[in-house]
């Protein structure tokens, strides 16, 4: 058998290795942008199938989905601060008020979303889940490069 083809890359060597903070901030954003794309074309899809107002659930789960990879990339950006010792872009309490923040509009959002409208309650559980479909992609992406 040929030995080199049985060799796993050492550490050194390995891609991720090189992963940068910079490298993290640019695949958060790539992921917030694949869940706004996947927003437009899952609204479509679910208006097609059911309706206008399951578009609309759609919409306001992909919306609270791309507001919560901003959040953690705000999050990562102060921890990454703190870890190497520098001053943060924001201030922590700045920070982690705006998570709490956005954690009441989120369900402030999903509260008004099922009581005003009538649409499928799958089409806002796909809407929540695009932030995973989306950070799977990026995670694939850059596990081939």
């Amino acid at each position: 058998m040929n030995e080199a083809m049985n060799e796993t890359p050492s550490p050194e060597t390995h891609p991720i290795v090189q992963f940068s903070d910079a490298d993290l901030k640019a695949a958060m954003r790539r992921a917030i942008r694949t869940t706004a794309y996947l927003a437009v074309l899952g609204f479509l899809v679910a208006t097609v199938l059911g309706g206008w107002q399951s578009g609309v659930y759609l919409l306001a789960g992909a919306m609270v989905s791309a507001t919560g990879l901003y959040e953690w990339q705000q999050l990562i950006g102060l921890i990454n601060a703190r870890l190497d010792k520098a001053k943060a872009p924001r201030s922590t309490g700045f920070v982690v008020g705006m998570f709490f923040l956005r954690l009441t509009l989120a369900a402030v959002v999903i509260y008004v979303t099922l009581r005003c409208f009538h649409g499928s309650l799958y089409a806002l559980i796909a809407g929540l889940g695009l932030a995973v479909i989306a950070l799977t992609f990026e995670a694939v992406r850059l596990l081939r490069s």
